[in-house]
């Protein structure tokens, strides 16, 4: 099993053991300068290619992700006393895969996209309210299109950690490198 494939199993497992939102990442960007910034996104998918995730291009992270396009992601499972780290280039998904998941959102989502101008500064709430509720009179019947500014990023995982509690801290690590498409692991001290 590749370690993305065990990845995606540790997101059911923690699924099917109550976890929430189990596909929650902390997502790590750097601007050109090199200062770091971490959000939780949520993970949209894993292929072999690596992680998805969807947001606004001109937030923060989409600013950050275009002057510097690499990322590090850690998923954390306290239930299942395990986390995985991903890093790697970062790229955007072609707009046929973006407009696919644009599609699959639950329709407030897709309004929330073009109400929300993601990362910039906002008067207030009642102003964010008052944008859904004109968006979805003016969508009322219709289709949402997905905003040109909304979309998908493939981070391509380079480095996989996976990592294991163990009794009396002794943990279970186990760093994956990809090299000419084929994973090599290397067991690390906790």
């Amino acid at each position: 099993m590749t370690p993305l494939e065990t990845l995606a199993a540790w997101i059911e497992e923690a699924r099917e053991r109550g976890a929430l939102e189990p596909e929650a990442m902390a997502l790590a960007t750097s601007t050109k300068a090199g200062m770091p910034s971490v959000r939780i996104v949520l993970c949209r998918g894993i292929d072999t290619r690596g992680i998805r995730f969807f947001t606004n291009y001109e937030s923060r992270k989409g600013i950050e992700l275009d002057h510097n396009p690499r990322a590090a992601a850690v998923f954390h499972w306290a239930n299942l006393g395990r986390q995985t780290r991903v890093d790697g280039d970062v790229e955007r998904l072609a707009a046929a895969e973006s407009d696919a998941y644009f599609l699959s959102r639950p329709r407030g989502h897709q309004l929330s996209a073009w109400a929300s101008a993601q990362s910039r500064p906002l008067g207030s709430q009642d102003e964010l309210r008052k944008r859904m509720e004109e968006l979805t009179i003016q969508y009322d019947g219709r289709d949402v299109p997905r905003p040109s500014y909304w979309g998908g990023y493939l981070l391509r995982a380079t480095t996989v950690e996976l990592w294991a509690e163990g009794a009396n801290r002794l943990h279970d690590r186990v760093r994956y490198e990809l090299k000419e498409g084929a994973w090599s692991a290397l067991r690390l001290a906790p």
